[in-house]
């Protein structure tokens, strides 16, 4: 070969070697870097004076092969795939192919040829595809549902074991047949010739029949599976409902039994008390009359047994009310000290006949006037009056009502009646406001009673705005109970009538704009009065439509909504509120009477910003307002 041809050799293999769209690279048998090509430093992510200094086996042998093996695997070649972090951050994926070069004359192994492919976009696509496949296989592996994927002609392609547990038969047995075998022709008759709304056809899917004969209703849900832009089938989503209608079933029996159980309370409650109101006249007529000694005792038991009777028909009357959400509040003129007169003179012949003391005490700082459910609150101070009567059997009662707080629109009383009698065991004081919850043993106890007085008396006081609660008396044996209300002042009927329509002045203290969204007017003094001592003023409306009406014609920093509320709902207005005010809208807390675990949640994902329960307490809207400020200034 002239000069010339071996120069020209020379200059193709150069050629080749520094323009080759893929890396070459020779490395010598101890692992260095011999030579790179500028596709090779491209892949790997170095400049070639950068790559010469490094360890060349790092760079083209993956982990699972060391060094050592290297040569025993040269007969042939081989190749391996390798990752490399670039240096621009991205991760590359290479192909490398080794093969020994061996001495022409010598026939001993001189170095190693490397070449090397850029597979990244390959190996994405394979990655993403496995990853596709692994998440497909661990849906129809652990879904809770029935999968079974058919093609565009009916003929099953697989399923899940779900499936056959729902079916009867195994996916090997559904493989090739018809998907109609298990929902029946006419279901699927029109899949082909719809496009997308599949609603109809998921309806008409509604059993499945087993292999045994016997069918199973689903809920039924189709997907179609789409391949390069092209449907070529369908996964059928079949739910097992028969559960699901069991409960539904014994749910809607449960709601019917209890419906009918509350009305049937308050029929027979109406029906006995017409009687009994007449054995108890007839016999105060009776008692009246010339009785020798023994006919006025017969008739003075009837007397006794007929208003014991009374009293329990009336609990079982007023407990029906509460059960099914019927008792409200009637806000009427009211005279304090009448009512508490009604219930001294009511309880003071049973107290002389156990030769106790009964002591009644008013604060004289109390308004004259008040406005509120003069009856609720004469029924709760009659049954813990009753009640300490009852369970003392020497010593005295007190009973006293002393003002805790009043402003221009209401006036907060505090009532606490004290006996002497036996007490509460501490281990059964949190039960004692449960229905039907007595604290001696229905066999062994000595006074009569149904066990709803407390449990009634708890509701009434919460409808009047207030707590109830126990204490034992820490000075003597005896036991304390507690309760508050809220009642409006009567020179200020006018004001309350007019509520919905209150507007407070522009200048709102501390620079806080409150807006108060409540249906109930008791809950409406008692928030407003919290707002009132925390140094803010608020305005209030009576439901959600209004609370929208006022948000989009004023601006407020801050609103408690009511969750349950007629014409409009909370959760509904705050829906609207934050779509027509956007980023303007205030910061909205959802106030209601429920507090079940997870409502919390519920309610911040429906769009409020936080979360208060009632009974309201000042910490806890303190808190909120606190919350808010900090949010503002952050």
């Amino acid at each position: 070969m002239s000069d010339l041809e071996r120069l020209e050799n020379i200059n193709l293999v150069e050629h080749i070697f520094t323009q080759a769209p893929v890396g070459v690279a020779f490395v010598s048998l101890d692992g260095k870097w011999i030579d790179v090509n500028p596709a090779a430093c491209q892949i790997i992510g170095f400049s070639r004076e950068e790559l010469i200094t490094l360890p060349a086996f790092d760079y083209i042998l993956s982990e699972i092969i060391p060094p050592t093996e290297l040569a025993s695997k040269m007969s042939s070649g081989f190749e391996n795939e390798k990752q490399y972090l670039h240096r621009n951050g991205n991760v590359v994926w290479a192909c490398v192919y080794i093969s020994l070069y061996c001495d022409q004359q010598t026939g001993e192994p001189a170095y190693y040829i490397v070449h090397m492919i850029d597979i990244t976009s390959s190996k994405v696509a394979e990655l993403k595809l496995l990853e596709s496949v692994e998440r497909y296989t661990s849906l129809k592996k652990y879904n809770h549902d029935a999968i079974i994927s058919f093609g565009l002609d009916g003929i099953i392609i697989n399923g899940n074991q779900i499936a056959e547990r729902l079916t009867g038969y195994t996916i090997s047995e559904l493989i090739g047949t018809r998907i109609s075998r298990i929902v029946g022709e006419e279901a699927i008759a029109n899949l082909a010739f719809v496009d997308e709304d599949y609603t109809a056809i998921e309806r008409d899917i509604n059993v499945v029949r087993h292999k045994d004969g016997h069918v199973v209703e689903i809920l039924a849900t189709l997907a179609p599976i789409i391949i390069h832009d092209h449907k070529v089938g369908f996964y059928l989503i079949a739910k097992d409902m028969t559960e699901e209608k069991r409960l539904i079933i014994e749910k809607e029996a449960a709601e019917r039994t209890n419906k009918a159980k509350s009305e049937f309370l308050a029929m027979m409650s109406h029906e006995i008390r017409t009687p009994m109101n007449g054995v108890i006249g007839m016999t105060d007529l009776l008692l009246e009359t010339d009785l020798c000694d023994e006919q006025m005792q017969y008739a003075s038991i009837i007397k006794q047994s007929g208003e014991a009777l009374l009293t329990i028909i009336n609990d079982i009357l007023d407990f029906s009310k509460v059960e099914s959400g019927r008792m409200e509040l009637s806000i009427e003129p009211m005279q304090l000290n009448s009512i508490l007169s009604d219930v001294y003179y009511l309880n003071l012949p049973r107290a002389k006949n156990k030769d106790l003391q009964v002591e009644i005490s008013v604060d004289p700082n109390i308004p004259d006037k008040l406005m509120g459910d003069g009856n609720k609150l004469r029924q709760v101070l009659i049954n813990l009056l009753s009640n300490a009567i009852k369970f003392t059997q020497k010593g005295a009662i007190s009973l006293s009502a002393k003002k805790m707080d009043q402003d221009d629109d209401e006036v907060c009383l505090e009532f606490e009646v004290l006996d002497t009698g036996i007490g509460i065991p501490e281990s059964k004081a949190d039960r004692l406001f449960e229905p039907f919850y007595q604290v001696d043993h229905y066999m062994t106890r000595q006074i009569e009673g149904t066990g709803l007085g407390l449990a009634i008396s708890k509701k009434m006081v919460e409808l009047m705005g207030g707590e109830i609660r126990y204490e034992p008396r820490r000075d003597q044996s005896g036991s304390r109970f507690v309760f508050t209300a809220y009642f409006s002042l009567q020179t200020n009927l006018e004001l309350i009538e007019d509520r919905h329509n209150q507007r407070y002045d522009d200048e709102i203290d501390n620079g806080l704009r409150v807006l108060v969204v409540e249906d109930n007017e008791v809950n409406q003094i008692v928030l407003v009065k919290m707002m009132n001592k925390l140094g803010y003023k608020a305005v209030v409306v009576p439901n959600g439509k209004e609370a929208l009406k006022a948000c989009l014609e004023d601006s407020y920093d801050i609103v408690f909504m009511d969750i349950q509320m007629p014409i409009m709902d909370g959760v509904e207005s705050t829906r609207l509120i934050r779509e027509q005010l956007a980023d303007d809208s205030p910061y909205i807390v959802a106030v209601t009477a429920h507090a079940i675990k997870g409502d919390r949640e519920k309610y911040m994902s429906l769009g409020m910003d936080e979360y208060i329960s009632k009974p309201l307490s000042m910490n806890s809207i303190s808190e909120v307002i606190e919350k808010f400020r900090t949010l503002r200034l952050t």
